[in-house]
């Protein structure tokens, strides 16, 4: 791979709301973004905005894909529902025998990634999918706070946001998503009731004591590929649900230059492990801007040689998970652990 190569990075959905944020984070770090998708106006619109090099392609055109993503390194793939795009998509990065990472929020499309293990290691690369505020996020989380034990009794993901104003591409996902979603408990894997259990969680300031809803996402699917959990189970407050499930919600507004919103997020993971308790909690600013800064620091170790392995992994399975965490300060992402070891009784 030459250099020009190396830093040459296809963006599929680079017009989208998230994928705008991942080209100005691929620029700000040296990048050379590819814009690909399948609206051409939105291409030249943001060609003359950032000056990217755009391809049209369709996610159903491989043809057209293998154009894209030719002479590229890797994809970052922002375009949902991934239950219809991630497919073709990884299958054209395949083809070019180039790196692939998503941010699908969706249980089954990455369900479906992390089966094709044997194909991505046959093309020599990484593929890590839902690398993303939802999935990775909180993966890299338990990992951590699992303190390099690879089992748990207990996980526990709880997430506060003081609202949620959500993307043309949330919402199309939703209505697109009918799948049953999955959580683990008592060591065997179950379907989310409906509805689903209710109950208290204490989250730390600013958000206090929230009520919040069992409602798993890809963190569902991404922890439990490498860490053997008996119980997993991810929690949400309902405020920024009544806000995502209201049509009349506007999507979300940029409050500063970088177009990031106001909106306030933590993840809050609690590990349970025999005698040892572990907590490991992220807290920001806007979900869908935070996950450019996560997309592409994954994307920077996996080409310099920072990445645990190749084929297809877990965000928290590919990455010295402390390291990367701490990686997330300059983009305003405030990490801390907490550990309790409990003393032999006399």
């Amino acid at each position: 791979m030459t250099t020009q190569t190396s830093r040459r990075i296809a963006v599929y959905g680079a017009y989208g709301h998230t994928g705008r944020f991942v080209v100005t984070e691929l620029l700000r770090r040296g990048f050379v973004p590819v814009a690909c998708g399948r609206d051409a106006a939105a291409l030249e619109a943001l060609a003359t905005a950032t000056g990217a090099e755009v391809h049209t392609a369709s996610a159903d055109d491989a043809a057209a894909l293998d154009a894209a993503f030719a002479g590229t390194a890797a994809v970052l793939h922002c375009a949902g529902p991934f239950l219809d795009t991630a497919k073709p998509v990884l299958d054209a990065a395949l083809r070019a025998r180039i790196h692939y990472l998503d941010v699908a929020a969706e249980q089954r499309a990455v369900a479906d990634t992390l089966a094709r293990d044997a194909e991505a290691r046959a093309a020599g690369v990484t593929v890590v999918p839902a690398m993303a505020f939802y999935g990775g996020l909180a993966d890299l989380l338990a990992t951590a706070a699992l303190d390099g034990a690879t089992d748990a009794d207990a996980i526990d993901v709880a997430v506060a946001l003081d609202g949620w104003h959500p993307t043309r591409g949330t919402r199309l996902t939703g209505d697109r998503n009918h799948y049953p979603r999955t959580y683990i408990e008592h060591g065997e894997t179950r379907t989310l009731p409906d509805p689903a259990p209710v109950r208290e969680t204490d989250f730390p300031a600013p958000f206090g004591r929230q009520e919040t809803v069992l409602l798993t996402l890809t963190e569902a699917v991404v922890i439990p590929h490498h860490l053997a959990c008996r119980n997993l189970h991810a929690w949400m407050n309902l405020a920024p649900l009544r806000d995502l499930r209201d049509p009349a919600t506007p999507p979300p507004v940029g409050v500063d230059d970088s177009g990031r919103s106001a909106q306030r997020f933590v993840i809050d993971v609690r590990v349970r492990r025999g005698r040892h308790t572990g907590r490991a909690t992220a807290s920001g600013h806007d979900i869908y801007a935070v996950t450019a800064p996560l997309l592409v620091e994954a994307l920077q170790r996996i080409l310099d040689g920072r990445v645990l392995g190749c084929g297809v992994l877990a965000p928290g399975q590919a990455f010295d998970v402390r390291d990367f965490l701490a990686a997330l300060a300059a983009a305003g992402v405030a990490v801390a652990f907490e550990a309790d070891e409990e003393k032999e009784m006399a």
